[in-house]
């Protein structure tokens, strides 16, 4: 928690005017049993009713006061509490994004999610309870118990028996609970993750009929965390029971030995009631105190949760953040892209997924990728724009070792298709932009044009102002990859990755979709991974993968004569008069 205090900088002020204006309004509240004594003493003793106007009237000011200061206090927290969650999760989304694939894949999704929302949202409840209520409440605890003091010292020692058992009873609970409001966290992750694979993978659910078992495993995850949330409620609930038992034997002593002094004449009626009031006030501070220790104890356990995705440190160092690492000119006689004696593992991995990878690409050549499931195709073109680092060995793009070039000067060279088709909601201009936002309408219609997809954008006749839904729901499987290649297109990047972008895509558009690309690329050094071997058996060069090793390079006659892999992959998907 500590390490968030860090985003109250900006509302210092209002950190200091929220308590300060509730500990205003708990010292005009401690009056009030003092008047209400006055009352009783003189007033109705003496029945005097303009006495009692006048005291009603004081009652009535101290009243207003207060009011006004409540309210003042609630607009200080408030406005603090909104300003620090805000600035917090502006920093955790910015950090998550910098957090490498590593990361968030050991992280997961769902629980990034998770400490995005829900955790932020009850720090931030937390922090406005704080400012409102961690100094009002004790105040007007010790504030009572020394205004008792001053109207009899022997009832009085009630009080000071009865706070230290109150204050057992609720930091006793509170030890108990902060850890099992952390399970009940953890839980939610567990639900969440759930939540997200049932509404992503919908249409796969009822494919094969599945939305029994998954709502039977959503309901058995939900079940857990209701009983975590039932288990820790009971501890919480024990609360209020418990310090109503105490202070209502308190309030009870408090008249048994007040009463005898009033029958010996030592105090008055008023100030019995009095001593009863400032206990009924303790009581109602304390079960708000209580209260409030339940929701610090929530947002405490949320706060850690999100101080260890802070302090979870991306491998993946950005040189120009650090050193101010310079950009390299390229280099006419070393390759555009180089592989050197590459091993990659992925994090906690037992095996490495790549091993012994030694590649020289030039300029403007057309590398395919292809090789079985699992064979690390996608894991080989993901060390280019450094997604992620490799293990021994280096990649290196005009001859500068990537890891010594700065992640925006790496990617603004690279054009990346991914596997999945990605779209944002928005207008297909904006999608468009999303690699060259200065990107010219010509532009744009030129790289749908190459990727086949002017077609059936000019048939939905809304041009570049089509709307997209999120993730292109509202398009086909083969509109979306052809606007995802559209959109690396655009870019006009010096190196293209097409990480299998084109297998919802039919024999002829994919075919046409490659003589486009290789017509209108020019010096562009293009990666081009398929499971298909008709997508790749053009390329300049092929590589081979098997098991993250390198089978075979060469191209494709050199590796149908020389690599038995690649011999088998096309004879599993073409006649051998296809094959030749």
């Amino acid at each position: 928690m500590k390490r968030l205090l860090r985003y109250l900088k900006d509302y210092k002020l209002e950190s200091v005017l929220g308590p300060l204006f509730k500990m205003l309004e708990a010292s005009f509240e401690l009056f009030v049993p003092l008047v209400m004594a006055q009352i009783i003493d003189i007033g109705i003793r003496n029945r005097d009713m303009s006495y009692i106007m006048k005291m009603g009237g004081v009652l009535l000011l101290l009243a207003a006061v207060g009011l006004t200061c409540s309210l003042t206090a609630q607009y200080f927290a408030a406005k603090a509490a909104v300003g620090f969650s805000t600035a917090l999760r502006n920093d955790l989304f910015r950090h998550i994004n910098s957090l490498s694939y590593s990361e968030q894949d050991a992280i997961g999704t769902a629980t990034l999610i998770t400490r995005m929302t829900s955790d932020v949202n009850q720090v931030q409840s937390g922090v406005n309870l704080t400012l409102r209520l961690l100094l009002r409440s004790p105040f007007i605890v010790f504030g009572a118990m020394i205004m008792a003091f001053t109207v009899n010292a022997r009832a009085a020692m009630v009080f000071a028996v009865a706070i230290p058992a109150l204050s057992l009873v609720v930091f006793g609970i509170m030890t108990v609970s902060m850890p099992l409001y952390k399970k009940v966290q953890r839980q939610l992750d567990t639900v969440t993750r759930a939540t997200r694979e049932n509404l992503t993978g919908v249409r796969v659910v009822r494919a094969f009929n599945r939305q029994e078992s998954e709502m039977a495993r959503f309901e058995e995850s939900n079940g857990q965390l209701v009983r975590f949330q039932v288990f820790v409620g009971k501890i919480s609930a024990l609360m209020n029971p418990v310090t109503y038992v105490i202070i209502n034997l308190a309030i009870a002593a408090v008249i048994w030995i007040s009463g005898k002094q009033v029958d010996a004449g030592i105090i008055t009626q008023g100030e019995t009631v009095a001593l009863v009031n400032y206990m009924s006030q303790i009581l109602v501070e304390l079960i708000k105190l209580a209260n409030l220790i339940v929701s610090i104890s929530k947002a405490l356990a949320c706060a850690n949760r999100i101080s260890l995705v802070f302090e979870q440190e991306t491998s993946i160092k950005d040189p120009s953040k650090e050193d101010g690492g310079q950009a390299a000119a390229s280099l006419k006689d070393v390759p555009k892209v180089q592989f050197n004696h590459v091993n990659f593992a992925y994090k906690n991995a037992k095996a490495d997924s790549l091993s012994g990878i030694d590649l020289k690409v030039e300029k403007g050549q057309t590398i395919g990728i292809i090789g079985g499931t699992g064979s690390g195709k996608s894991t080989l073109v993901n060390l280019i724009p450094r997604f992620y680092d490799v293990r021994e060995g280096a990649v290196l793009v005009d001859g500068k070792d990537v890891r010594q070039y700065g992640l925006s000067e790496l990617r603004d060279k690279i054009g990346v298709v991914p596997q999945k088709a990605v779209l944002f909601k928005g207008t297909l201009r904006d999608n468009m932009k999303w690699g060259r936002p200065d990107a010219s309408d010509e532009e744009i219609y030129h790289a749908l044009d190459m990727a086949q997809a002017r077609e059936f954008v000019d048939e939905k006749g809304k041009g570049l102002e089509l709307s997209i839904e999120q993730n292109g729901r509202n398009l086909s499987g083969g509109q979306r990859q052809r606007l995802t290649i559209a959109r690396a297109l655009v870019r006009n990047p010096e190196i293209l990755i097409m990480d299998d972008s084109a297998s919802a895509l039919d024999f002829a558009t994919d075919a046409a979709l490659r003589k486009a690309i290789q017509e209108g690329t020019k010096d562009m050094t293009v990666f081009i991974v398929s499971q298909r071997a008709t997508t790749i058996r053009n390329a300049d060069q092929i590589l081979v993968l098997d098991d993250g090793a390198l089978a075979g390079l060469g191209t494709h006659r050199e590796l149908l004569e020389n690599c038995q892999v690649y011999r088998e992959i096309c004879l599993s998907q073409l006649s051998r008069e296809e094959v030749q």
